[in-house]
């Protein structure tokens, strides 16, 4: 019954709003994961960013993606906790944990259990379309599971569609790039300096963009 509310939200709700009401360019969409386990990252300026690079996914892997987000906010009520977890299918991250708790835990068992993450690296929305520094979190996983590919992702527009702190939304062309994954096996320096360099290579290519 899950899986079903699942495509019937993204099928009926999500994927016509992100492809009509607002409308979406997609660069290098081959690039992202055909299966799991796999990390997508991405920059993030609105609660929208998560539907909207799960949109771009194929139906088969709906069940098996899980937007990582801020337990505090996502888990407020019975009813947004049910709807978060069960329907967008987020995997909720303490800010704060206890002493030995690790809030990457659940990230482990998703992954070991063949999953798609979604992280933003910027762990909460910054400014439209700036990217604020990136925490270690997505480093450490792939530290830990080097063989994991780890998709870039530069997504324009929805910082404007949907800013921090607004309910409305405002049809504005989304643009997404998307480059090819690295791996924790692959990168002798700082992973994390490494992955910016390469959404930021993203971001250059927007700006060069004939449709902007």
């Amino acid at each position: 019954m899950i899986g079903i509310l699942r495509w019937l939200f993204f099928t009926l709700l999500v994927r016509p709003v992100v492809g009509i009401v607002l409308g979406m360019n997609v660069r290098g969409r081959e690039h992202l994961p055909k299966t799991g386990p796999a990390i997508i990252t991405a920059n993030h300026n609105s609660h929208l960013d998560a539907m909207v690079l799960m949109s771009l996914l194929p139906h088969r892997l709906l069940h098996r993606v899980r937007p990582v987000a801020a337990a505090d906010y996502f888990m407020k009520g019975r009813f947004l906790s049910w709807f978060s977890t069960k329907i967008i299918g987020i995997l909720p991250i303490a800010r704060k944990s206890g002493a030995g708790d690790d809030p990457l835990a659940g990230c482990y068992e998703a992954l070991e259990a063949g999953e798609i993450l979604i992280i933003f690296p910027e762990g909460s929305r910054g400014e439209p379309e700036r990217m604020a520094p990136f925490r270690g979190g997505v480093a450490k996983l792939a530290r830990l599971y080097p063989d994991v590919p780890v998709a870039p992702v530069f997504m324009h527009g929805l910082g404007k569609a949907l800013p921090r702190g607004e309910g409305l939304l405002v049809p504005f062309m989304l643009d997404i790039y998307v480059g090819p994954s690295l791996h924790g096996r692959d990168e002798d320096d700082d992973f994390l300096v490494t992955l910016r360099e390469k959404i930021e290579v993203l971001a250059s290519q927007h700006h060069a963009a004939s449709w902007d």
